[in-house]
Protein backbone atom coordinates (compact mmCIF):
# COMPACT_ATOMS: atom_id res chain seq x y z
CA UNK A 1 0.00 0.00 0.00
CA UNK A 2 1.31 3.51 -1.03
CA UNK A 3 2.07 5.47 2.27
CA UNK A 4 -0.49 8.81 2.69
CA UNK A 5 2.00 12.12 1.71
CA UNK A 6 1.55 14.91 4.43
CA UNK A 7 2.42 17.81 2.74
CA UNK A 8 2.84 20.70 4.11
CA UNK A 9 1.81 24.22 2.37
CA UNK A 10 3.48 27.83 2.51
CA UNK A 11 1.93 31.42 1.30
CA UNK A 12 4.76 33.69 0.17
CA UNK A 13 3.34 37.15 -0.62
CA UNK A 14 5.81 40.23 -1.86
CA UNK A 15 8.52 38.33 -0.72
CA UNK A 16 6.90 37.60 3.16
CA UNK A 17 5.41 34.18 4.57
CA UNK A 18 2.16 34.93 5.33
CA UNK A 19 -1.32 33.00 6.25
CA UNK A 20 -4.24 33.09 5.03
CA UNK A 21 -8.00 32.93 5.80
CA UNK A 22 -10.51 32.91 3.25
CA UNK A 23 -7.85 34.14 0.51
CA UNK A 24 -8.52 37.46 1.60
CA UNK A 25 -6.86 38.04 5.07
CA UNK A 26 -2.95 37.57 5.01
CA UNK A 27 -0.92 38.02 8.19
CA UNK A 28 3.20 37.96 8.73
CA UNK A 29 4.13 34.68 10.18
CA UNK A 30 7.89 34.17 9.91
CA UNK A 31 10.68 33.57 7.48
CA UNK A 32 10.06 31.36 5.13
CA UNK A 33 13.35 29.75 4.47
CA UNK A 34 13.44 28.76 7.82
CA UNK A 35 10.15 27.39 7.66
CA UNK A 36 11.13 25.51 4.70
CA UNK A 37 14.12 23.90 5.83
CA UNK A 38 12.38 22.87 9.38
CA UNK A 39 9.56 21.07 7.34
CA UNK A 40 11.99 19.44 5.70
CA UNK A 41 14.06 18.00 8.76
CA UNK A 42 10.65 16.78 10.12
CA UNK A 43 9.89 14.67 7.32
CA UNK A 44 7.75 16.28 5.35
CA UNK A 45 7.04 14.06 1.69
CA UNK A 46 6.32 17.47 -0.09
CA UNK A 47 5.91 21.01 0.06
CA UNK A 48 3.79 23.24 -1.81
CA UNK A 49 4.83 26.54 -1.78
CA UNK A 50 2.07 28.92 -3.46
CA UNK A 51 3.01 33.17 -4.76
CA UNK A 52 -0.03 34.95 -3.66
CA UNK A 53 1.58 38.12 -4.62
CA UNK A 54 -0.95 40.63 -6.15
CA UNK A 55 2.22 42.73 -8.15
CA UNK A 56 5.46 42.61 -8.96
CA UNK A 57 7.32 43.86 -5.48
CA UNK A 58 9.11 40.87 -3.87
CA UNK A 59 12.09 43.50 -2.51
CA UNK A 60 10.50 44.55 0.88
CA UNK A 61 12.72 46.71 3.26
CA UNK A 62 11.31 45.69 6.22
CA UNK A 63 8.44 42.73 6.89
CA UNK A 64 4.91 43.81 6.61
CA UNK A 65 2.17 42.30 8.70
CA UNK A 66 -0.67 42.73 5.79
CA UNK A 67 -4.12 42.51 6.42
CA UNK A 68 -6.49 42.82 3.73
CA UNK A 69 -5.11 46.36 1.84
CA UNK A 70 -3.26 47.42 5.63
CA UNK A 71 -0.03 46.97 6.95
CA UNK A 72 2.18 47.54 9.75
CA UNK A 73 5.63 47.20 10.33
CA UNK A 74 7.90 44.34 11.67
CA UNK A 75 11.58 44.07 12.41
CA UNK A 76 12.91 41.22 9.61
CA UNK A 77 15.95 41.19 7.77
CA UNK A 78 15.68 42.89 4.29
CA UNK A 79 15.40 40.82 1.62
CA UNK A 80 17.26 41.18 -1.11
CA UNK A 81 15.64 38.63 -4.12
CA UNK A 82 13.26 40.91 -6.02
CA UNK A 83 11.86 38.20 -7.83
CA UNK A 84 10.24 34.82 -7.48
CA UNK A 85 12.76 32.89 -9.88
CA UNK A 86 15.66 33.80 -7.02
CA UNK A 87 13.36 32.96 -4.18
CA UNK A 88 13.00 29.52 -5.92
CA UNK A 89 16.50 29.01 -5.88
CA UNK A 90 16.92 29.97 -2.40
CA UNK A 91 14.20 27.95 -1.21
CA UNK A 92 15.52 24.79 -3.10
CA UNK A 93 19.14 25.25 -1.58
CA UNK A 94 17.62 24.48 2.07
CA UNK A 95 14.42 22.10 0.89
CA UNK A 96 15.31 18.49 0.46
CA UNK A 97 12.39 17.11 -0.84
CA UNK A 98 9.73 17.25 -3.48
CA UNK A 99 9.06 21.28 -4.29
CA UNK A 100 5.73 22.12 -6.28
CA UNK A 101 5.58 26.27 -7.05
CA UNK A 102 2.56 27.54 -7.79
CA UNK A 103 1.05 31.14 -8.56
CA UNK A 104 1.61 33.73 -11.36
CA UNK A 105 2.29 31.21 -14.15
CA UNK A 106 1.11 31.91 -17.49
CA UNK A 107 3.07 30.17 -19.88
CA UNK A 108 5.46 27.51 -20.91
CA UNK A 109 8.05 29.99 -20.28
CA UNK A 110 7.07 30.28 -16.49
CA UNK A 111 6.90 26.55 -15.85
CA UNK A 112 10.75 26.11 -17.45
CA UNK A 113 12.16 29.21 -15.49
CA UNK A 114 10.43 27.62 -12.18
CA UNK A 115 11.83 23.99 -13.06
CA UNK A 116 15.02 24.95 -13.81
CA UNK A 117 15.10 27.27 -10.55
CA UNK A 118 14.23 24.22 -8.11
CA UNK A 119 11.30 23.25 -8.63
CA UNK A 120 9.95 20.06 -8.96
CA UNK A 121 6.00 20.76 -9.89
CA UNK A 122 3.82 23.47 -10.21
CA UNK A 123 0.86 24.36 -9.83
CA UNK A 124 -1.42 26.23 -12.21
CA UNK A 125 -4.77 27.50 -11.51
CA UNK A 126 -6.16 30.43 -13.34
CA UNK A 127 -3.96 30.02 -16.47
CA UNK A 128 -5.45 26.95 -16.85
CA UNK A 129 -8.94 28.24 -16.38
CA UNK A 130 -8.55 30.57 -19.34
CA UNK A 131 -6.65 28.52 -21.85
CA UNK A 132 -7.39 24.43 -20.96
CA UNK A 133 -5.29 23.87 -23.94
CA UNK A 134 -2.12 25.06 -21.70
CA UNK A 135 -2.41 22.12 -19.82
CA UNK A 136 -2.28 19.84 -22.59
CA UNK A 137 0.68 22.29 -23.60
CA UNK A 138 2.62 21.75 -20.43
CA UNK A 139 1.74 18.11 -19.55
CA UNK A 140 3.45 17.07 -23.50
CA UNK A 141 6.49 19.97 -22.99
CA UNK A 142 7.43 18.72 -19.56
CA UNK A 143 5.77 15.53 -18.61
CA UNK A 144 2.07 15.27 -16.74
CA UNK A 145 3.63 13.91 -13.36
CA UNK A 146 5.10 17.57 -12.53
CA UNK A 147 1.67 19.59 -14.06
CA UNK A 148 -0.23 20.18 -11.04
CA UNK A 149 -3.62 21.45 -11.45
CA UNK A 150 -4.87 23.52 -8.43
CA UNK A 151 -8.89 24.12 -7.70
CA UNK A 152 -10.39 26.68 -5.95
CA UNK A 153 -13.45 26.38 -4.55
CA UNK A 154 -16.51 28.29 -3.00
CA UNK A 155 -20.44 27.18 -2.00
CA UNK A 156 -22.72 29.38 -1.55
CA UNK A 157 -23.65 28.89 2.16
CA UNK A 158 -26.88 31.29 1.78
CA UNK A 159 -28.82 28.38 -0.51
CA UNK A 160 -27.62 24.84 1.35
CA UNK A 161 -26.84 23.02 -1.39
CA UNK A 162 -23.86 20.84 -2.29
CA UNK A 163 -22.58 22.45 -5.05
CA UNK A 164 -19.20 24.53 -5.51
CA UNK A 165 -18.21 27.29 -7.68
CA UNK A 166 -14.64 27.31 -9.25
CA UNK A 167 -12.70 30.69 -8.70
CA UNK A 168 -9.70 32.30 -10.59
CA UNK A 169 -7.58 34.99 -10.07
CA UNK A 170 -6.74 34.52 -6.15
CA UNK A 171 -10.55 33.07 -5.82
CA UNK A 172 -11.65 37.01 -6.62
CA UNK A 173 -13.35 35.70 -10.35
CA UNK A 174 -16.34 33.00 -10.33
CA UNK A 175 -16.05 30.73 -13.37
CA UNK A 176 -18.98 29.29 -15.41
CA UNK A 177 -18.08 25.60 -15.56
CA UNK A 178 -19.12 22.93 -13.58
CA UNK A 179 -16.44 20.68 -11.09
CA UNK A 180 -17.41 17.67 -12.11
CA UNK A 181 -16.71 19.10 -15.96
CA UNK A 182 -13.34 20.67 -14.79
CA UNK A 183 -11.87 17.48 -13.38
CA UNK A 184 -12.56 15.42 -16.03
CA UNK A 185 -11.36 18.10 -18.61
CA UNK A 186 -7.91 18.62 -16.69
CA UNK A 187 -7.06 14.64 -16.47
CA UNK A 188 -8.06 14.15 -19.79
CA UNK A 189 -5.79 17.25 -21.20
CA UNK A 190 -2.50 15.51 -19.32
CA UNK A 191 -2.45 17.09 -15.87
CA UNK A 192 -0.60 14.28 -13.33
CA UNK A 193 -2.83 15.73 -10.14
CA UNK A 194 -5.04 18.04 -8.29
CA UNK A 195 -5.14 20.04 -5.97
CA UNK A 196 -8.69 20.96 -4.47
CA UNK A 197 -8.93 24.02 -2.30
CA UNK A 198 -12.08 25.10 -0.59
CA UNK A 199 -12.04 28.73 -0.10
CA UNK A 200 -14.74 28.64 2.48
CA UNK A 201 -12.80 26.45 5.05
CA UNK A 202 -9.55 28.31 4.27
CA UNK A 203 -8.14 29.86 7.59
CA UNK A 204 -11.08 28.42 9.40
CA UNK A 205 -9.31 25.40 11.46
CA UNK A 206 -12.81 23.45 11.14
CA UNK A 207 -11.50 20.43 9.48
CA UNK A 208 -11.73 19.63 5.23
CA UNK A 209 -14.88 20.34 4.04
CA UNK A 210 -15.50 16.36 3.64
CA UNK A 211 -18.34 15.99 1.56
CA UNK A 212 -16.59 17.74 -1.04
CA UNK A 213 -13.51 15.94 -0.65
CA UNK A 214 -15.98 12.87 -1.43
CA UNK A 215 -17.00 14.12 -4.58
CA UNK A 216 -14.16 14.90 -5.83
CA UNK A 217 -12.56 11.59 -5.08
CA UNK A 218 -15.45 9.73 -7.06
CA UNK A 219 -14.43 11.81 -9.91
CA UNK A 220 -10.73 12.20 -10.40
CA UNK A 221 -8.97 9.38 -11.74
CA UNK A 222 -5.77 11.29 -10.95
CA UNK A 223 -4.08 11.73 -7.42
CA UNK A 224 -5.62 14.56 -5.68
CA UNK A 225 -4.54 16.65 -2.57
CA UNK A 226 -6.46 18.03 -0.22
CA UNK A 227 -6.21 21.53 1.22
CA UNK A 228 -8.07 24.00 3.54
CA UNK A 229 -9.43 23.84 7.06
CA UNK A 230 -7.09 21.82 9.47
CA UNK A 231 -7.08 23.00 12.81
CA UNK A 232 -6.20 19.63 14.67
CA UNK A 233 -4.13 16.65 13.59
CA UNK A 234 -8.07 14.55 13.54
CA UNK A 235 -8.82 16.20 10.26
CA UNK A 236 -6.07 14.48 8.72
CA UNK A 237 -7.39 11.34 10.07
CA UNK A 238 -10.73 12.45 8.79
CA UNK A 239 -9.75 13.52 5.57
CA UNK A 240 -8.22 10.14 5.27
CA UNK A 241 -10.96 8.11 5.95
CA UNK A 242 -12.98 10.21 2.89
CA UNK A 243 -10.75 8.44 0.60
CA UNK A 244 -7.67 6.92 1.48
CA UNK A 245 -5.65 7.64 -1.57
CA UNK A 246 -5.71 11.60 -0.64
CA UNK A 247 -2.84 13.57 -0.28
CA UNK A 248 -3.49 15.82 3.09
CA UNK A 249 -2.00 19.08 2.97
CA UNK A 250 -2.22 22.26 4.84
CA UNK A 251 -0.33 25.45 5.93
CA UNK A 252 -1.59 27.22 9.16
CA UNK A 253 -1.51 24.11 11.64
CA UNK A 254 2.18 23.42 10.89
CA UNK A 255 3.70 27.08 11.32
CA UNK A 256 3.30 27.45 15.03
CA UNK A 257 4.53 23.83 16.80
CA UNK A 258 7.35 22.77 16.86
CA UNK A 259 8.00 19.25 15.00
CA UNK A 260 4.10 20.02 13.93
CA UNK A 261 4.66 17.38 11.20
CA UNK A 262 6.59 14.71 12.91
CA UNK A 263 4.05 15.16 15.86
CA UNK A 264 1.13 15.12 13.01
CA UNK A 265 2.68 12.11 11.39
CA UNK A 266 2.62 9.85 14.77
CA UNK A 267 -0.59 10.88 15.53
CA UNK A 268 -1.46 9.22 12.27
CA UNK A 269 0.03 6.13 12.75
CA UNK A 270 -1.55 6.01 16.28
CA UNK A 271 -4.71 6.11 13.73
CA UNK A 272 -3.35 3.37 11.58
CA UNK A 273 -2.64 5.18 8.37
CA UNK A 274 0.57 4.32 6.72
CA UNK A 275 2.97 7.71 6.65
CA UNK A 276 6.83 7.53 5.81
CA UNK A 277 8.58 9.09 9.15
Amino acid sequence: MLKTRLIPVLLLKNGILVRSRSFSLHQFTGNHLYQVQRFSDWKADEIIYLDITRDNNYNLYSGKSVIGSTSSNINMKHNNQDNIIDIIKSVSKVCRVPLTIGGKIKNLKDISLRLKAGADKVAINTAALEDPLFIKKASEEFGSQCIVISIDVKKDLQKKSDKWNIYKKFGKEKVNIGLSEWIKKIQDLGAGEILIQSINRDGQGKGYDLKLLEVVSNISKIPVIALAGVGEYQDFVDGYNVNKDLALAAANIFHFTELSVLNAKKYMIKNKINTRL
